[in-house]
């Protein structure tokens, strides 16, 4: 009876210590997957409506960037240069060598009308793309979805968004459940 008992507990122990170096692999992955391939962010205001909503909660794809280009109409997070810990969040409308020009309420590429159906409303406030903003070889125009309600590319204080800047892209809404996906870029 002594030796089961002696046995019982060297399982025990061992049960433990699988449990535990487990939990920690467990953590440390997750800890390595928050810093250096996604993250999680939670959206403030209402400038990429009706595609996000004041606190959704997104997860941002840090990895894919390392190894393809953005593309027009990703959803991408940068800082924003004059406030520290502020993040913005916008679309990729025009990409590095392109010619953007919002005239009538409407955004050209190149001189020809983009097809789009991402922005909310026509837009009032062309701001800097009034007059024809061509974007450096590392640079991109960025709008937010609710085109009436958003400080982006059109504003001096954000202005053309340059690779370096970009941390990632939004990829995968989380809360609320019933917008649980993929979003739509």
């Amino acid at each position: 009876m002594k030796g089961k008992t002696a046995v019982k507990k060297k399982s025990i122990v061992k049960e433990i210590f699988v449990w535990t170096i487990s939990l920690v692999v467990l953590f440390t992955a997750a800890w390595l997957f928050l810093h250096y391939v996604g993250e999680s962010t939670q959206i403030s205001g209402e400038s990429m409506y009706p595609t996000l909503s004041d606190g959704d909660d997104l997860v941002v794809d840090k990895v894919s960037y390392q190894f393809t280009d953005p593309g027009r109409f990703d959803i991408i997070v940068f800082p924003f240069q004059y406030q520290k810990d502020t993040f913005y969040i916008k679309r990729i409308i025009g990409l590095p060598g392109e010619t953007v020009q919002i005239s009538d309420g409407k955004i050209y590429i190149n001189g020809r009308l983009l097809e789009e159906d991402y922005g909310y409303e026509e837009i009032k406030n062309p701001g800097l793309a009034s007059s024809p903003v061509t974007l450096g070889q590392d640079e991109y125009f960025v709008l937010g979805d609710n085109r009436n309600n958003s400080t982006d590319s059109r504003e001096p204080s954000v202005g053309n968004v340059s690779r370096d800047r970009i941390i990632g892209r939004a990829l995968f809404r989380f809360w609320p459940l019933s917008g649980l996906g993929f979003l739509k870029q």
